[in-house]
């Protein structure tokens, strides 16, 4: 099944291999350049079906990092389509997801250390500026202490993410996703843990989901009905007094109504890292949030989180558990890890081994292997 297409609206994959969004942290005032078309292009080339690129600010404030991409100006649609158009030559479906840190944006670079911007960072340039998220909670002690957002931020905000999806669809994307999930803005808004509010956006979780699904509305509404719209969702927030998996399922049935077609089912980061949660870790770990997803709400789901071997990952597919496999640092190990995986499943041709690898590489290799198959393994 993972080699099987998938389609999705008006758009079809050509396997089940997407490349999760990855932050790269080495952009100049959001504009993507020769980093991030390599950086993105390596996947197309090793034979996923869709690369997403990184969390991509629809504002300025939105981002993590000095370093995060932008989509927060015309200037940003050119560079953005390079990528977007090499993607979809080499056969992959161009994915990008837009966010918004809220109060995790200004921040350190994670090889700076991952925290608030301090003296040095000010001194190589990066300079901190305000942050705002649902409520004037930071997310722990030494951090700064967000703006609550008024009512004139939420609906700038809004026009923000219209405008992004606008300018993604200009650069050529195929796949659109939203970022609900890690501790970004929409988290914060999702979660009762940093969402403290006491007017419409607040208090009981249909309150706290207005935000996101006013976004998800109003993004469908300029989004191509053709192409598919993504949400990715911290499926719990695996903290006490947080969202439960239950929450999500409800919220994802919301989303689905809202024009939402696929949920992306990661969790945690609510506070600490992206991806701080206490949730065991193990192989997986997150599919039984993808597979409950997928059959309460009804509606496909993206599975994601350490699933490393292809064997694995057809598993989750036949089992039902989810429609899609993500594949992140996995693949920053091994850029060509969907051709790698339909080779140990047996899904390319023995013939033709090389079939389905860009043909600039894949003659050279035919050619290689029938030396090795006459030699054999090498012996010391």
């Amino acid at each position: 099944m993972l080699f099987t297409p998938f389609t999705l609206r008006g758009i079809t994959f050509r396997n089940r291999v997407i490349i999760s969004p990855m932050c790269q942290y080495s952009a100049k005032d959001g504009i993507a350049d020769d980093w991030h078309l390599v950086h993105l292009g390596r996947f197309a080339l090793g034979g996923a079906g869709a690369v997403v690129a990184e969390a991509t600010a629809v504002l300025p404030e939105g981002r993590i990092t000095h370093g995060d991409l932008g989509i927060w100006s015309e200037a940003h649609v050119a560079p953005l389509a390079r990528v977007a158009t090499f993607l979809k030559q080499q056969g992959a479906v161009p994915g990008i997801q837009i966010g918004h840190a809220g109060r995790k944006a200004s921040m350190q670079r994670p090889w700076y250390g991952n925290g608030p911007l301090n003296d040095a960072d000010i001194a190589r340039g990066d300079r901190p500026w305000e942050t705002v998220s649902a409520s004037a909670i930071p997310i722990g002690e030494g951090w700064i202490t967000p703006r609550a957002m008024t009512a004139a931020d939420i609906a700038a905000l809004v026009e923000a993410f219209v405008t992004a999806a606008g300018r993604a669809a200009a650069a050529g994307f195929e796949l659109l996703e939203l970022h609900g999930a890690h501790g970004y803005l929409l988290h914060q808004f999702l979660s009762p843990i940093s969402n403290h509010r006491d007017d419409a956006y607040g208090g009981a979780r249909e309150n706290r989901w207005r935000l996101p699904l006013e976004i998800a509305t109003a993004v469908r509404a300029v989004w191509p009905t053709n192409l598919p719209l993504s949400f990715r969702v911290s499926s719990v927030d695996g903290a006490e007094g947080g969202n439960s998996i239950e929450d999500t399922i409800a919220f994802a049935q919301a989303l689905k109504a809202g024009g939402v077609d696929v949920v992306d089912c990661s969790s945690g980061g609510i506070a600490g890292s992206a991806t701080a949660a206490r949730v065991t870790r193990d192989y997986g770990f997150q599919v039984p949030f993808a597979a409950r997803i997928r059959h309460e709400a009804g509606l496909p789901t993206m599975a994601v989180g350490l699933i490393t071997d292809p064997r694995h990952a057809e598993a989750i597919l036949q089992a039902g558990d989810a429609d899609l496999i993500a594949i992140a640092r996995e693949a920053l190990a091994d850029p060509n890890w969907a051709v790698h995986a339909e080779a140990t499943l047996g899904a390319a041709d023995p013939e033709a081994r090389f079939a389905t690898w860009p043909k600039q590489a894949g003659w050279w290799l035919n050619v290689r292997q029938r030396e090795i198959d006459r030699l054999g393994p090498w012996k010391a």
